[in-house]
C-alpha cells in the first residue's frame, strides 16, 4: 500500500462527508467542506490511496502564533496503520512553516493514546462552553 499526502487537495463535498461517515460511524451528510476550508482553513492535507481518499486533517488558525488542528479522520479499514499520525505530522509542518508557534487539538478521552503518545502533543488546561 503507498499512501500519498497531498495538501490542499481539491475537495469533493460528498467524497470527504462519506470519508467521515466511514471514519467516526456518523450519518453520510454532505457537509460544505469546500467552502469551509478556503474560508477558515490555513491547510487541510488528504491521504490517498491509488486516488481514494482514506483520511483527512485540516488546520485552523487565527491568522497568527495559533493554529488548531481539526477533523482528523482515517478511514475505519484503514486505521491503525500510521496514516494519521502522518496526516498529523505533516500537518505540524505546515503549521510551523507558516510561522504559527503553538499548534492545539481538543480531543475525546479515548483518543489520548494517538494524540499525546503518538502524535507528541502534551496535555493542557483548557476550557469549553458547550454550546448546545
Amino acid at each position: 500500500m503507498t499512501i500519498e499526502l497531498i495538501h490542499r487537495f481539491p475537495v469533493d463535498d460528498h467524497e470527504l462527508s462519506a470519508l467521515h461517515a466511514r471514519a467516526f460511524g456518523g450519518p453520510d451528510l454532505v457537509q460544505p467542506w469546500a467552502q469551509r476550508l478556503e474560508r477558515h482553513a490555513l491547510t487541510w492535507i488528504g491521504a490517498f490511496d491509488a486516488g481514494a481518499l482514506i483520511g483527512f486533517v485540516q488546520v485552523g488558525w487565527d491568522g497568527g502564533r495559533h493554529a488548531f488542528l481539526l477533523d482528523t479522520a482515517v478511514d475505519s479499514a484503514h486505521q491503525h496503520r500510521g496514516i494519521g499520525v502522518a496526516l498529523v505530522e505533516a500537518a505540524t509542518a505546515e503549521s510551523r512553516a507558516a510561522g504559527c508557534e503553538w499548534l492545539h487539538v481538543d480531543f475525546e478521552p479515548h483518543l489520548a493514546h494517538f494524540y499525546l503518545d503518538r502524535c507528541g502533543f502534551r496535555p493542557t488546561q483548557a476550557g469549553l462552553i458547550p454550546l448546545r
